[in-house]
């Protein structure tokens, strides 16, 4: 991979994932996030809030590549358009003011921005007509990035899971986990390697799309996946229960996502469905005997 400065704006979970993945490879990599104290070294800190115009006047010079990642304060409208909305364009005000010519400019957006209902394929091409707020701010976001005089892509994530993030598991393991009764509710799904690995990919390439679906190869049914858990975990499968029309209401999209487009660019996944990368999650450590026996 070329060596780059690159700005990860919003530098949390992904992005310092992300981050450690780029500096490994010879990048210098900035994480902005308001309290950067905390990032691994290989990240160089940097302290700043996006609603606060005031606090990027002072971005590195030189930036070849910036990831904008930022996650909403809370889940409210006003918190989604400070940070998808508000915020990028602060970021890219910023740019614009110091006379940043990055090469590209990446937005971190989501497949929450399809809103549809029945277990639908989906893919780049596909109309995105959001209901909810959470969806229009989004689309809100990759418009303005659009819109912008930048080279910009926009990479729209499944749920993302990992080590820490194993919420699922956490459900099964702790009986309140519970299998939608009556229809087939689909989970768009991608392990936290192929994030990175596939936003690494995107970065190398000369000419990378505008927009790009990063899930893995198989939607699962959430039935499935939970009782698949179980079954690793040998505990009760979870039950099945009728979805209250209060939770119905609240899913606002039921939709299978297509990679093809991501996978034509060249990347291969690492864990291309929920038995890889939920089996490496189970997976218990190696014992110390283990460890030391490779040493």
């Amino acid at each position: 991979m070329p060596t780059s400065n690159v700005l990860i704006v919003g530098c949390g979970y992904l992005g310092t994932a992300l981050g450690l993945r780029l500096a490994a490879a010879g990048s210098t990599v900035w994480g902005l996030r308001s309290k950067p104290q905390s990032l691994p070294a290989a990240i160089q800190p940097l302290a700043g809030d996006v609603t606060l115009p005031e606090s990027l006047r002072d971005l590195p010079r030189g930036l070849d590549v910036v990831f904008y990642m930022v996650g909403a304060a809370g889940r409210t409208a006003a918190a989604y358009q400070a940070a998808y909305v508000d915020g990028l364009q602060h970021v890219l005000e910023a740019l614009q003011q110091q006379h940043q010519r990055p090469r590209r400019i990446f937005l971190i957006s989501s497949t929450g921005v399809y809103a549809q209902q029945h277990g639908e394929w989906v893919d780049e091409s596909c109309p995105t007509e959001p209901t909810h707020f959470s969806g229009q701010c989004l689309l809100a976001g990759e418009q303005l990035l659009h819109a912008s005089p930048f080279e910009t892509t926009v990479v729209r994530l499944a749920g993302i899971y990992g080590p820490g993030r194993t919420r699922l598991i956490d459900s099964v393991r702790q009986g309140t986990a519970v299998c939608p009764m009556g229809e087939d509710v689909y989970l768009n799904l991608i392990h936290v390697d192929d994030c990175v690995g596939a936003l690494s990919r995107l970065m190398r390439l000369a000419y990378p799309a505008p927009l790009y679906l990063a899930v893995d190869h198989h939607p699962t049914e959430q039935g499935a996946l939970l009782r698949w858990i179980a079954a690793q975990l040998g505990v009760q499968p979870p039950p099945f229960e009728a979805v209250p029309g209060s939770i119905k209401q609240q899913r606002r999209s039921n939709k299978r996502c297509r990679n093809t487009r991501l996978v034509a660019a060249g990347y291969a996944l690492r864990y291309p469905s929920f038995h890889s990368g939920y089996a490496a999650l189970l997976a218990p450590p190696p014992s110390a005997d283990n460890v030391a026996s490779l040493a």
